[in-house]
């Protein structure tokens, strides 16, 4: 694998930390700079505040995870040392060779053995039994608190949501705590919503109306969660299966999927090249958490994917984040989550390259024939209450420019679609407006990316730009 820029500030646990280690490069804090006659390892020492430097080093014998270590005390994991130290490589320092230190030695052994045991778990031939009396408890208590929720839910959409305005917040928030305590963090969470829907009818009268129209799509999709979740549920504790099963309800109701769950019901594909056409951060003020997405195409199948890394606020510093990734991801195996439309992807090892400019010319060609074919598949994707009320598409563009005030895509075949921000999203992902800086003509057989979604407020289908694929770029309008 060649070492870069971009693989180095991929390893970096935000970029603060890789530009750190870059400022430790160029201003020579590295000294004893070491490696193994293979080349594997790296080793070197690095000024730190104190007298003594830190002993840092890389172990690239899987040379896309390469394990980094360093005597200093920092919670960021690699540290801006490690980070450092990837670019003395990356600037071609002079690395003396010499064997291999005695405890890097009996580190390297105790990881191997740390590897083996795991796949030895991983292992097909004894699955491990799910104690089912534990299940079974468990699958009691949610059924009783989609009963607890249900009323809750029925109350409201019978008084109307008027009642809203006159409603104590701290209900909702104790209800949501008590689904908590019921296995039920996806209403939980609901309900933690449509806390927040009060707080804003009450203190912010001028945003009452999109409140009341968010709650009211909380409600919607919550009903139809409870309803078929107790179905799901109901039919599990009476069959005594227990084994999570390829449906979207599992993580409705608030379960998490491991990847060895998403492998043993066949959601997965091997050998996948992705290519990243946009990235967003947002706060999740109701599970007080950032989320970092990022918006995938299959460069073989077409198909879109969204990655998810959530970070909870008070574990920051604790948390990986995530970045844009430009270029392509060569995945082995990539794990596919149940459910229809946005489908979201995971996966545990990758390796990335540049685009050729054969794959980079595909890009486009991959959108969808035309934006009735778009249409269709976004009317069926958001009927589904379960699902987002958007979809991620790329369409073909004939066109792209304003009719009156309003910028409008047009396909090849002359229909055409509104470009507007998704009220929702906020003024941190306003979009549109950028359209009007892009740099030069829009090259023949490109195509745009982005959100299509029903406008509540003029009831038509919009779509909210992202991004330009065109055959030779990706030009992002959202970063």
């Amino acid at each position: 694998m060649e070492l870069t820029e971009q693989f180095i500030f991929l390893q970096a646990p935000n970029p603060a930390a890789a530009e750190n280690g870059r400022k430790l490069s160029k201003k020579g804090s590295f000294s004893g700079l070491h490696k193994t006659g293979d080349s594997t390892l790296y080793w070197a020492e690095c000024a730190g505040s104190g007298k003594t430097p830190y002993r840092v080093s890389i172990d690239w014998t899987d040379p896309n995870a390469p394990v980094c270590r360093c005597s200093c005390p920092s919670r960021q994991f690699p540290c801006k040392h490690a980070l450092g130290l990837m670019f003395e490589q990356l600037a071609d320092r002079a690395f003396d060779e010499a064997d291999i230190p005695q405890d890097i030695a009996d580190k390297r052994a105790k990881q191997a053995a740390k590897s083996a045991k795991k796949e030895s778990a991983a292992a097909p031939s004894k699955p491990k039994k799910p104690n089912a009396a534990a299940q079974k408890k468990k699958l009691a208590k949610q059924l009783e608190g989609l009963d607890m929720a249900e009323k809750m839910v029925d109350d409201l959409l019978s008084t109307g949501l008027g009642a809203l305005g006159g409603a104590s917040a701290q209900t909702y928030d104790k209800l949501a705590k008590d689904l908590g305590s019921c296995y039920l963090t996806g209403p939980q969470t609901a309900f933690t919503r449509i806390a927040l829907a009060v707080r804003t009818v009450q203190k912010e009268p001028a945003q009452a109306d999109r409140a009341y129209a968010e709650a009211l799509r909380i409600l919607v999709a919550l009903r139809s969660t409870i309803k078929k979740s107790r179905i799901f549920l109901q039919d599990k504790l009476e069959a005594g299966s227990f084994t999570p099963e390829d449906s979207a309800l599992f993580e409705a109701l608030g379960g998490v999927w491991k990847l060895e769950d998403l492998r043993a019901i066949g959601s997965f594909q091997e050998n996948v090249r992705l290519v990243q056409l946009s990235f967003d951060i947002s706060f999740d003020e109701a599970k007080k958490e950032y989320v970092e997405r990022g918006w995938w195409l299959d460069l073989d199948g077409g198909n879109m994917y969204q990655t998810l890394n959530l970070r909870p606020a008070k574990a920051l510093k604790y948390v990986k984040g995530d970045d844009s990734r430009f270029g392509l991801l060569e995945v082995p195996t990539l794990y596919i989550y149940p459910g229809e439309g946005d489908r979201r992807a995971r996966w545990e090892s990758v390796s990335a390259r540049p685009l050729t400019a054969e794959e980079q010319a595909a890009l486009p060609r991959l959108a969808q024939p035309n934006l009735a074919a778009a249409i269709k598949l976004t009317r069926g994707a958001i009927k589904n209450t379960l699902a987002p009320k958007f979809l991620a598409v790329l369409i073909p563009i004939g066109q792209l420019g304003k009719v009156e005030d309003d910028f409008v895509l047009e396909d090849p075949a002359g229909d055409r679609i509104v470009l507007r921000d998704r009220p929702e999203d906020g003024p941190d992902h306003a979009c549109t407006r950028r359209l009007a800086i892009l740099p030069g003509e829009i090259p023949t057989g490109s195509a745009l990316f982005g959100l299509m979604f029903y406008d509540e407020g003029d009831r038509s289908l919009c779509l909210h730009p992202y991004s330009v694929v065109t055959p030779d770029r990706i030009i992002r309008l959202h970063y």
